[in-house]
């Protein structure tokens, strides 16, 4: 059976073979074809094989828009699936809806379980990585006392979390820093491994940080949790479809993503992993009925909610596998290196991101000293229409810049051309 095929009976089957139109996939999977045998590495420089990746989405040009990090853009064959699926839940929505396209949800589930790698009765669909975070921060019985370790570096909603549960339920919160970036993966580990104590209960690690995108070595951490009764959680909002890796290759308890992100899936869907063994163990968010205990789709209990959107992480998963995660990944830290090698020949720049891949991807982190970070990225907008992230955090400050697999080179050397001319000439009065 051909990729496309399979691909349109995976989405919706008769409904989307007749109202299917866009090209774009059947063009990532001929650039990709004629691909076959040439390095990751070498093909992140090649244009003209990017050139058909990039044409896939409808992007504003007007823009540079290097904020990847928060949400991405969908490819058009993403968002003419959801219109589809939408137009049809619309026509008689008890019926269409949840008849017809709410139930393609299973077929959602087994395709992301077998990119992930786990079983899909371990995998809940969630509408972003807070949900899903949030619904194991939120369900896990923890006493007056035990304590929760993870870092300063932490997204703020997941700390904002467990500081409620501090006042609600009297737990401990601990947060540990971290050099930035850290001369290896070993440094992160061990800094875990000498904050633990008899009370520890619970670890939640981010496997990339959204401030400078760190990678951890989360099995490692995992594995020495796990040697000691304690609960793992890993915040992967910004790892999965990002650069490859499996379940196996984590080792954790639980494991919360956003799909909107790197998937290129619908903004606000998500994918929340409980290992079988622990789905009895965690409360859902909204209620559920005890017959639903030990499944994972009590973590889905939230009420009507359009089905269209979940559906169509369907196309977008055909569409990053048809690229390729071993090749994105290269293409990615091209992208982010060009800028951020040409930058750090300055002796003004400070870079918060290793150029380590074992450590990092396309999330890179640039400060210039002696410029506010907040005016700096304002003067980016107005002058350039540059997008990026200024970020003030206690322990250091920064430009998050993002590229994105619909990046051109050109744009990256925007970018950096726009930062040199301020740090040569400063910010205008």
């Amino acid at each position: 059976m051909s990729t496309r095929r399979a691909f349109l009976g995976l989405a919706a089957g008769a409904y989307a073979l007749a109202a299917f139109r866009d090209d774009a996939l059947d063009r990532v999977v001929a650039a990709s074809r004629a691909a076959e045998g040439t390095a990751p590495e070498t093909l992140a420089t090649d244009e003209r094989y990017w050139g058909e990746i990039q044409q896939a989405f409808g992007v504003n040009r007007s823009y540079v828009n290097l904020n990847n990090g928060g949400v991405c853009p969908s490819p058009r064959v993403v968002q003419e699936a959801m219109k589809r699926y939408l137009d049809l839940s619309n026509e008689a929505p008890v019926y269409t809806m949840w008849q017809l396209v709410e139930p393609q949800v299973e077929s959602v589930r087994r395709s992301l379980a077998r990119e992930f790698g786990c079983d899909p009765e371990e995998m809940a669909i969630t509408r972003n990585a807070s949900e899903g975070l949030e619904t194991v921060q939120q369900g896990l019985d923890l006493a007056p006392g035990d304590e929760v370790l993870t870092t300063t570096h932490d997204y703020p909603r997941m700390l904002t979390t467990w500081r409620q549960r501090e006042r609600r339920d009297g737990i401990v919160l601990k947060t540990i820093p971290f050099p930035f970036p850290p001369p290896s993966l070993d440094v992160l580990a061990e800094r875990f491994e000498e904050a633990l104590t008899p009370r520890t209960k619970v670890i939640l690690v981010c496997h990339m940080t959204n401030l400078t995108g760190q990678v951890f070595p989360v099995k490692r951490i995992c594995r020495m949790a796990r040697e000691r009764g304690i609960e793992t959680i890993v915040d992967g909002a910004h790892s999965f479809a990002h650069f490859p890796f499996k379940q196996e290759d984590l080792d954790c308890d639980y494991y919360g993503t956003s799909l909107h992100k790197w998937l290129f899936a619908p903004h606000g869907t998500g994918f929340l992993y409980v290992r079988r063994s622990k789905i009895g163990r965690v409360w859902p968010l909204m209620a559920a009925e005890k017959r639903q205990d030990e499944d994972i789709r009590k973590f889905e209990e939230i009420g009507t909610h359009p089905a269209a959107n979940h559906n169509a992480i369907a196309e977008a998963l055909v569409f990053h596998q048809g690229i390729g995660a071993e090749r994105k990944a290269a293409r990615l830290l091209y992208l982010r290196d060009r800028w951020m090698r040409r930058l750090a020949e300055n002796p003004r720049v400070r870079i918060h991101t290793s150029f380590d891949p074992a450590m990092s991807c396309a999330i890179g982190n640039v400060q210039v000293e002696g410029v506010d970070t907040e005016k700096l990225g304002r003067h980016l907008f107005d002058t350039r229409r540059i997008i990026v992230v200024p970020i003030k955090h206690p322990e250091f400050e920064g430009l998050r810049v993002t590229p994105c697999v619909y990046t051109t080179p050109d744009e990256v050397d925007q970018f950096a051309e726009a930062m040199e001319s301020v740090i040569a000439k400063g910010l205008p009065a």
